[in-house]
């Protein structure tokens, strides 16, 4: 009797749902593991360029067709726009309800034994107001969108990599341009 067991398919560890189409085109995203019928899906854990069978965060959202890849492109680029947008958007609301500004001076030793100050603004804002409760709700919604962008990079498919690369570039283009940049030289943990 030989200890061999190549006739055993066993899903590897990484794996995915169970590959409920049926088949699974290997260039779109996975490799069929397992015997007909119940098998699992692979991970893919390689860039690829496909556009059949590419599931897209939810298991009924499946891409099938050329046109259906350039949708979800779209969509994953508008997505990406919208977050760099909430970003920005959340530090200007911050900065317009911005309550008990305080200016602390203090001296710091020169470089040739002189005394200089430097100003320090705090600012502070009341945790039971509408303003942060909106910050908080606008905090949600970047974290969620996040997190869909990043599944959506998980799935390897170079053209919605592509698309989330694109979309985060144009909105911080869009969206930055204005965003005043204050560098404290002292601070060396950027």
């Amino acid at each position: 009797m030989s200890d061999d067991h190549s006739h055993h398919m066993h899903p590897a560890p990484n794996t995915m749902l169970p590959d409920t189409m049926g088949t699974h085109d290997m260039n779109a995203g996975g490799h069929k593991c397992g015997g007909e019928g119940g098998g699992h899906m692979m991970m893919q854990m390689t860039f690829y360029f496909g556009f059949t069978n590419v599931e897209l965060l939810f298991s009924g959202l499946v891409i099938n067709s050329v046109g259906e890849m350039v949708g979800a492109c779209i969509g994953v680029f508008l997505m990406a726009v919208l977050y760099e947008g909430l970003k920005i958007g959340r530090e200007f609301l911050l900065r317009r309800n911005q309550v008990n500004v305080r200016y602390n001076s203090m001296p710091v030793p020169g470089g040739d034994g002189t005394m200089l100050m430097e100003t320090h603004k705090t600012v502070g804002q009341r945790m039971l107001s509408l303003a942060h409760l909106l910050q908080t709700v606008l905090h949600i919604i970047q974290v969620v969108v996040s997190y869909f962008l990043m599944l959506v990079f998980m799935t390897y498919n170079g053209y919605l990599c592509i698309a989330v690369a694109a979309g985060a570039g144009v909105g911080y283009f869009l969206f930055s341009w204005k965003k005043a940049v204050v560098v404290d030289i002292t601070e060396h943990c950027h």
